[in-house]
């Protein structure tokens, strides 16, 4: 690996003094940034207020950026550096594609591998991944970090059937799954339905990435699995920024990797420990071809300096995510929080899935509940259970329809992240 785990807060204060000032440096090649950092002295890096003096890159500023120019007016590596291309997730309008050039990517990889640490995982295991594979990074560049730690991996893929996939990890008896979450919960509900024992089974550690694991989605997978979770944050702007001890209150972020701030939204001062803000990102050596220095990422976070672990990422502040980017519905004047929703309905034991959807009845806006339930559940009882719950907690009578078993693992096949929550009024 190119980078040792640093050992000290002081290392990681070294690396992070010289690399900002090369990111500030490389930053300058780019036409976009010219003129914006004129009037900071690089030389002063480490004094706060002589950092914040470089403007804030927000999501706005590159929507700004014609796809057709991206590569011109951003980024700065000529194409013969350029080793492979990073799709991004979209939230900037069309989605984008970051090059990363050979010298980003044993970094890129590093900063995946990490995530390996806390779980100890080593020579004794094999994978299964189902991340999706191609011009999304996460998979291929886990499939990569496990290669480096001599885990054997099956790169399956999210384009692989998901029966297969069940029957591969019946058969090839894997001690690690990868995946997003709700790919997770898709597959151990299809498992049960096809009388395989997955929480029997060999999987016992779960790595997901990509999107949020609340409490209730987390004891969810572990009871279907039978396996530990641990969650990673990244972001593609940047690489896999860090992952979770086993103390899993927070993530841990790589800080010799990627320089983070948290600030007030308004003011763009540092907010206190522990106070909500806005998470600004520089990436320190994934920046050879996209100067992102000063990124505002969108995610609303909580810092804290020190976690509750004291193994080897105790060296590594952590973050916790707010939860105020995640969708919502709002029905008939009544805000419903997606991740509140899913952590209610998660939370039933004998719930299998769900999909909510918001439409329009005899023009009445209305809350439709499908639910699967397990075959050894009640499923008029569940149903009066969440129409009773969501009437109290969230002030909405919902219409809750009990579907096939099978239903929704059809419905959600194709997609790599399940639609659990969609608008349908007309």
């Amino acid at each position: 690996m190119p980078l040792p785990l640093p050992t000290s807060r002081d290392e990681i204060a070294k690396i992070q003094s010289a690399r900002k000032k090369i990111a500030l440096q490389k930053a300058r090649r780019a036409p976009f940034h010219k003129g914006r950092l004129d009037l900071v002295d690089e030389d002063k890096l480490d004094d706060p207020d002589e950092w914040r003096k470089i403007p804030l890159l927000t999501k706005d500023e590159l929507r700004a950026i014609p796809p057709e120019k991206f590569f011109s007016e951003f980024c700065h590596a000529p194409m013969d550096q350029v080793a492979e291309l990073w799709r991004s997730g979209g939230s900037t309008g069309a989605p984008l594609f970051y090059p990363r050039t050979f010298e980003d990517l044993p970094y890129c990889i590093l900063s995946f591998a990490r995530n390996l640490i806390a779980p100890g995982l080593g020579d004794k295991d094999t994978a299964h991944l189902s991340f999706p594979l191609g011009i999304h990074p996460v998979g291929h560049a886990y499939a990569r970090a496990c290669q480096e730690f001599k885990i054997g991996v099956n790169w399956a893929g999210a384009g692989t059937p998901s029966a297969l996939q069940i029957d591969l990890l019946d058969r090839l008896q894997p001690t690690v799954w990868m995946g997003m979450s709700s790919y997770g919960i898709h597959l151990a509900n299809l498992a049960e339905d096809s009388g395989i024992d997955l929480a029997g089974g060999s999987v016992n550690t779960i790595l997901c990435s990509a999107e949020a694991v609340s409490d209730s989605k987390r004891e969810k997978i572990k009871r279907m699995w039978g396996a530990e979770l641990w969650d990673g944050f990244g972001m593609t702007e940047a690489g896999m920024m860090g992952g979770e001890s086993e103390a899993h209150d927070g993530f841990h972020i790589w800080t010799d990797l990627f320089d983070i701030e948290v600030i007030d939204i308004e003011t763009g001062e540092p907010v206190a420990e522990g106070e909500e803000g806005g998470l600004v990102v520089t990436p320190l050596f994934t920046n050879n071809a996209t100067p992102f220095i000063r990124w505002s990422s969108g995610d609303i976070v909580v810092y804290e300096e020190r976690g509750a672990t004291d193994g080897p990422l105790s060296v590594f502040p952590i973050i916790r995510h707010a939860h105020r980017t995640v969708g919502f519905f709002k029905v008939r004047g009544v805000n419903i929080n997606h991740q509140e929703l899913e952590d209610f309905l998660f939370d039933f034991p004998d719930l299998v899935d769900f999909k909510s959807e918001l439409i329009t009845n005899r023009d009445i806006e209305t809350l439709r509940i499908s639910i699967e339930v397990l075959h050894s559940g009640n499923p008029e009882a569940l149903t009066a259970q969440i129409t009773e719950g969501i009437k109290n907690k969230f002030e909405v009578s919902p219409a809750v329809e009990v579907l096939a078993r099978g239903t929704l693992a059809k419905e959600f096949e194709n997609s790599v992240k399940a639609p659990r929550f969609v608008d349908r009024r007309v």
